[in-house]
């Protein structure tokens, strides 16, 4: 779902952008999440989890796996950020 984030040189996150194919909740999760996530540090938005997005969005149960990849989406985002970022740093983690 989410593609990419932006950070500035504050550490706050200025632009998210994302692509989801999918019905309506899904949609409607992953835009709420690249909502949430501007104007927060990369640690507030990963304190962001899939239960405050469905319960943001009023998702019936069947649709609360559309809340958890948006979830996913935004961890993901942010660990290609943090790698980008210090690209040695798993590396360096894997041979610990």
């Amino acid at each position: 779902m989410l593609s990419q984030v932006e950070v500035d040189d504050n550490g706050r996150i200025v632009d998210a952008r994302f692509k989801t194919f999918g019905c309506g909740s899904a949609i409607a999760s992953s835009s709420l999440a690249t909502e949430w996530v501007k104007g927060k540090t990369v640690d507030e938005a990963l304190k962001i989890k899939n239960t405050d997005i469905a319960k943001e969005l009023c998702l019936p149960p069947v649709k609360l796996h559309c809340s958890m990849l948006a979830e996913d989406a935004i961890k993901a985002a942010l660990a290609d950020y943090k790698l980008k970022q210090d690209p040695n740093k798993e590396e360096s983690e894997k041979k610990a």
